[in-house]
């Protein structure tokens, strides 16, 4: 059988409290841990999206309705549908498996992850992935 699911690669989480969320895949564990005895992956996501922002808006605002806020989390393969997009983003030297160990690591490691999805949002069109062209995919599953 093929792996499809490889580092860099856009998914959408199906189940839990981020269902409907877009994430990139950071590392996969096809043959599971010891902890976790089944095949799953390390993703790390955007949990709130930034608003849609209009001219008349104060630039207090602005900057408010443009904050991102992102997630880290081990998920299960049966709980990602992936997608047919691949991100430029490296994410391994941020995110490690280590870093949901304790609280201090993984807020780190999601404020590193947080400033460099906001570096993407600005420069290269990656609002546009995950904002335009996977809603089509929403609409044709019913979402």
């Amino acid at each position: 059988m093929v792996k499809f699911l490889k580092p860099n690669k856009a998914v959408i989480i199906l189940q839990g409290r981020y269902a409907g969320r877009k994430a990139v895949i950071v590392k996969h564990f096809d043959d599971g841990t010891r902890d976790r005895p089944y095949g799953h992956c390390l993703v790390a996501g955007i949990k709130k999206y930034p608003s849609k922002v209009i001219k008349k808006d104060s630039t207090k605002k602005t900057a408010k309705k443009s904050r991102v806020k992102c997630f880290i989390k081990l998920v299960n393969y049966q709980h990602l549908m992936p997608t047919r997009y691949t991100l430029d983003v490296d994410l391994k030297d941020a995110v490690t498996a280590d870093s949901l160990t304790t609280k201090d690591k993984k807020v780190t490691a999601c404020k590193d992850t947080k400033a460099r999805c906001r570096d993407l949002l600005c420069n290269c069109g990656f609002m546009k992935l995950f904002n335009c062209e996977l809603l089509v995919v929403f609409a044709s599953i019913g979402y």
